[in-house]
């Protein structure tokens, strides 16, 4: 196949084209949109919060269930379920830097606070408790 002189300046005349275009200008990056939320010392409402990321880790503590209910809480690792509770008593909490989510349903506001709960008895306590209690005659009609 023979080209001929317009065939080649038609060819020419189309990369000249391009090549003459303008260059697409560059974006600017988009502005930043406004910084997140820090992280909340107080839980007002049902729901599962990420902790380190909507709740600061630390004490809660609520006033118990909201009224006419029972207040459930839990806590989360990952998949697994570390802790959780249903009380109609006030409640406090300790949500661990280690754990993902706190899910709190039918409880009176959590506040962050600087009281660790009282220490839980452990099953011999409670043993020398009950043996306490048997031995004052509480049950037969008190002390001789």
């Amino acid at each position: 196949m023979k080209r001929t002189p317009t065939a080649a300046l038609a060819a020419a005349a189309a990369v000249g084209c391009c090549a003459l275009a303008p260059a697409a200008q560059a974006q600017p990056d988009p502005a930043p949109g406004p910084p997140a939320d820090p992280p909340k010392t107080s839980i007002e409402a049902n729901g599962t919060y990420v902790v380190g990321t909507q709740i600061v880790p630390g004490f809660y503590q609520s006033a118990g269930p909201i009224e006419g209910g029972a207040c459930y809480w839990k806590r989360t690792a990952g998949a697994e379920t570390v802790d959780n509770a249903l009380t109609k008593k006030p409640a406090i909490v300790h949500v661990e830097a280690t754990d993902t989510t706190f899910t709190t349903s039918d409880c009176q506001t959590w506040q962050m606070t600087d009281t660790p709960p009282p220490p839980q008895p452990g099953p011999g306590e409670l043993l020398g408790q009950l043996t306490q209690v048997i031995g004052s005659g509480m049950f037969n009609g008190g002390p001789r």
